[in-house]
This record gives structure tokens, C-alpha cells and sequence, in this order.
């Protein structure tokens, strides 16, 4: 059975942010809480132990960014062949305030990770310190698992909108839908008994 155009895009969606989710994850479960002083001369020295902390966090912040980026497609591609204006589209009020929810969840999820990140990449290249009492701290803990959440968040919000987006595709082209009439009472069987 192949898949249809949304299906794939919601698919591919969803890949991105379980990854984006994952990579983050493991990102906080292997940062070091602070690292190892060292005492110099007249300077403090943090040794931190080799993890994979930053490239993690990099990865789950492209993985973050290809998701918004595919959600965007989600919402916009010309499904069939037949394209939508925007006006049309964001004429739906559910759809227009998932939306600017999806956009401002990533926007948030994309923030934490560089911020994570960054720091904890500053914490490792600026590692020589004058100040004798330095502790060698490392990104604030926490950090990478919120934007982790975050990121996957964001990617479900972006399969609402794209829910949300085929919704008023087909309320706009006026396709039919294959369930049936509004009212149209179908043969079930309840308790054994056809109704």
C-alpha cells in the first residue's frame, strides 16, 4: 500500500521531531553536572570529560529546524496538483491559532537548544579561568529536556495544522467526502442485532 502526499509528509514530520525529541534527550542525559578543576599557577583550568553533549544538541536543533520546515510544507504544498491561496487557508480560525501556536512552540524549542548548546560549548572552549574559586559549571541542567519536549511539542502541533490545513483544502475545492452524508444513518451491528 503506498502512501499518499500527506501521509508521507505527516510522516517525515514526525520523524523529524522523535528525533529532535531523542537527540535532545540524550543530550541532557549525558552532560556532566560541572567539570574537573584543575589548579595552574595563577589560573583555574576545567578539564570536562569527552561526551557527546554538544553534537547531540547541534543534531536534535537541525532535526528541530527540518521539522518546522516540513510542517511549513505541510500546510502550504499543492496537494494534487491543486494549490490553495493562504487567504483561503488561514480563513479558518482553528487553523490560523494552531498556527501561530506551532510557529511560537518552535520558535521557543529552537531558542533553548541554542542556548543549551552555545553555553555549554562556551563552558568547554573558555575553559581557563584567574578567578581561583571557579567551579567549572556546565549549560544549566535541564535545559536540552525542556527544548527536547519542546521540539516534539512543536512537531505535533505542526500535524494539527497540517490536519487543520487539509480541512479547509477541502472546504475550499468543495471535494467530497467519502464518509458519507451529514445525517446519513449507516447498517452497524450493535449487540449481535443488525440496525
Amino acid at each position: 500500500m503506498a502512501l499518499s502526499s500527506p501521509q508521507r509528509i505527516a510522516l517525515i514530520v514526525s520523524f523529524f521531531g522523535l528525533l529532535a525529541f531523542v537527540l535532545g534527550v540524550i543530550a541532557e542525559n549525558k552532560k556532566p553536572p560541572y567539570g574537573t578543576p584543575i589548579q595552574g599557577k595563577d589560573a583555574i583550568v576545567c578539564k570536562f570529560p569527552n561526551d557527546p553533549t554538544i553534537a547531540m544538541g547541534s543534531l536534535s536543533l537541525v532535526a528541530l529546524v527540518l521539522a518546522a520546515i516540513v510542517g511549513h510544507v505541510a500546510i502550504f504544498h499543492p496537494y494534487s496538483g491543486q494549490s490553495v491561496p493562504r487567504g483561503a487557508l488561514f480563513q479558518s480560525t482553528s487553523l490560523s491559532v494552531f498556527f501561530v501556536v506551532a510557529e511560537l512552540v518552535s520558535a521557543l524549542a529552537f531558542a533553548m537548544l541554542i542556548w543549551a548548546t552555545v553555553t555549554e560549548s562556551l563552558h568547554r572552549t573558555n575553559n581557563i579561568h584567574h578567578d581561583m574559586d571557579y567551579q567549572c559549571p556546565t549549560a544549566k541542567t535541564g535545559l536540552f529536556g525542556g527544548a527536547a519536549f519542546l521540539a516534539l511539542d512543536a512537531s505535533l502541533f505542526w500535524l494539527v495544522c497540517q490536519m487543520l490545513a487539509l480541512n479547509a483544502r477541502a472546504d475550499y475545492l468543495d471535494e467530497d467526502d467519502n464518509k458519507g452524508e451529514y445525517g446519513q444513518v449507516l447498517a452497524a451491528e450493535v449487540d449481535g442485532l443488525k440496525v
